[in-house]
């Protein structure tokens, strides 16, 4: 028996028991005739004591342990005199009397321990090693916690769990494939899967009423901290429901998932539609746990000689702006930054208005020249400014104003400690456009994805103003990320035919990409929906990680590499000649 207890549970109820541990050597000290060492596992630290006075050649073998050495150790739970209590052993320790070295180790290239020394890269190499470091442990401890209270509350509502496959055909779904070549038909590709998304409509048809996965999911992306090409989800439909349903089922998962996991209570979840969450928020996933919501000006703009704000309403665009409160005492160069804060490329604003409401009670604003003061409050009493607030506004177009508030929105919490660390923003997001177009092209397209079912009531603008029209589409946002994204779907082969065609699809590349789906709506589809948690994301969020990265066992790089095992790598000649394959240099 390698051991009777773990280095996590022993406590003084153990005390004069003997016991058997093993573990890796974390560190160890000699002082006064004795030798201390920390054992590890992942449950935990045990403190053991070797006294030279009792066995000079144990406690000389003790002080040859290395960093990171397995080693088995027996002997007797004794109370410390010296006590930790930040862990939960640290009332007891064991004198040991027998040592034995299991495996011995070479000086790690970095600290155990969450402060490290090993750069991300590093530890990305040897990610094994990482992953014995107390923070990440416990986050792919936490992960696994997760996935059993999904479980656990999906079993109960009678969900069955099915596994779909991971070679699939290639269909448009938003992302590019990452593509498997077949070595029996030269010529010919699978795609691993985007989502699961098609299958699972179809095991409606199959009638699997209540479906349920946890999915392994690629997509050959761009990388950023929230991007990883392979990831998981949590994948669910169900049969004969409304959008009200899916919030009952859905909302219970994630609080369940809160309750177990975090001891946390969310109480009910509150609702906001699309277009309000832009309009105030300046996002589709906003974080509520605090307000500072944006505030148009248009309608309400005391008539000045300002150009700038003329002319963007003039234009059709957007004058708005935020209460930065308690921020009047800014100075010019904590203004400057802001505004060079909404210049940068991606929000793209020319500047920032600023009026201080000071503690004297003045008022002064960087457009004096064009706004009296009588004026200035007028504008103040919109926002309900009062004495030590900043306003903060700025024009453009309507789409550029409310990505630039939304940022600088987050960026004053985050400058101005406004985000209570122990809160939660759980809600809902409803009623996304069904279409929308593209930016460069001004094409047609799809918002999430071709077969969200419209809102029935919209089908008067189907032809005349596509973009008007909702659909029965829904994110749940948590703490500003989005966590879920689903829809209704479209069921009948009528309607899925009119959305292929105004996405631009023809009858025939709808019958080649996916002439299976709808040939299986011949044959009764009932109506249906569902959603896809991301796994990553939420443990992310749940145990304070930064990026996915930090709950993912084994991660790649931001540039797509994997450091531990050196991949992506060439492959040789033979292998693609059996594919059919040849590498253009």
């Amino acid at each position: 028996m390698y051991r009777t207890h773990t280095c996590g549970e022993l406590n003084l109820a153990n005390a004069g028991k003997e016991v058997t541990l093993s573990g890796w050597v974390q560190k160890t000290r000699a002082l006064g005739g004795m030798t201390f060492v920390d054992l590890r596992d992942r449950y935990g630290i045990t403190q053991l004591v070797f006294n030279n006075d009792a066995d000079v050649a144990l406690c000389d073998r003790a002080n040859k342990l290395g960093r990171e050495f397995v080693i088995q150790v027996k002997g007797k739970v004794t109370e410390r005199t010296s006590k930790n209590l930040n862990i939960p052993t640290g009332e007891i320790e064991i004198t040991v009397n027998e040592l034995n070295v299991i495996s011995e180790s070479e000086t790690p290239p970095f600290l155990i321990e969450n402060d490290s020394d090993g750069n991300e890269e590093l530890r990305l190499k040897y990610r094994y090693l990482d992953i014995r470091r107390p923070q990440l442990r416990d986050r792919l401890i936490m992960r696994a916690h997760i996935i059993r209270a999904v479980r656990e509350y999906m079993d109960g509502k009678e969900f069955i769990e099915i596994e779909t496959p991971n070679l699939v055909k290639s269909t448009p779904e938003g992302a590019r494939d990452f593509l498997v070549p077949s070595r029996l038909q030269h010529g010919s590709f699978y795609a691993l899967p985007q989502s699961p998304q098609i299958l699972k409509q179809l095991l409606m048809v199959a009638g699997m009423d209540r479906y349920y996965q946890v999915a392994r999911c690629f997509r050959d992306e761009d990388f950023r901290g929230d991007r990883q090409p392979e990831f998981s989800q949590i994948d669910c439909e169900m049969s004969f429901v409304h959008q009200e349903d899916i919030f009952e089922t859905f909302s219970g998962m994630i609080s369940h998932v809160f309750k177990k996991v975090k001891h946390y209570d969310l109480g009910e979840l509150p609702r906001l539609k699309y277009h309000d969450a832009l309009k105030l928020y300046g996002s589709d996933k906003p974080d509520l746990r605090f307000d500072c919501k944006i505030v148009e000006l248009n309608e309400v703009l005391p008539a000045s000689e300002f150009g700038v704000f003329n002319t963007a309403i003039a234009n059709g665009g957007l004058v708005a702006g935020l209460n930065a409160k308690g921020c009047a005492t800014y100075t010019r160069k904590q203004l400057d930054e802001l505004t060079e804060f909404v210049k940068v490329t991606h929000r793209g604003l020319g500047g920032l208005v600023n009026i201080r409401f000071n503690e004297d009670g003045t008022v002064k604003s960087s457009v004096d020249k064009f706004y009296n003061e009588e004026q200035l409050r007028q504008i103040g009493k919109v926002f309900d400014a009062q004495k030590g607030d900043l306003l903060l506004i700025g024009s453009d177009k309507i789409s550029k104003v409310r990505k630039s508030l939304g940022d600088l929105r987050l960026e004053l919490a985050k400058k101005n400690n406004w985000i209570d660390p122990k809160a939660w923003s759980v809600l809902w997001i409803v009623d996304f456009p069904l279409f929308e177009k593209d930016e460069e092209s001004g094409e047609i397209t799809f918002a999430h994805h071709p077969f969200c079912s419209p809102h029935l009531d919209d089908m008067q603008y189907f032809d005349s103003d596509p973009t008007r029209v909702r659909a029965q589409t829904y994110d749940m946002v948590i703490n500003g990320n989005e966590i879920l994204s689903g829809s209704i779907r479209i069921h009948q082969r009528d309607i899925q035919a009119r959305v292929f065609g105004k996405l631009g699809i023809t009858p025939e590349d709808q019958e080649s990409k996916f002439g299976f789906m709808l040939n299986a709506f011949r044959y009764g589809a009932p109506p249906h929906g569902g959603c896809a948690f991301g796994v990553d994301r939420l443990v992310m969020l749940l145990s304070g990680g930064e990026t996915i990265r930090d709950v993912m066992a084994f991660p790649k790089t931001a540039g797509g590499r994997d450091l531990m095992m050196d991949a992506p790598t060439v492959v040789d000649k033979k292998q693609l000649d059996e594919l059919g394959i040849s590498v253009k240099a």
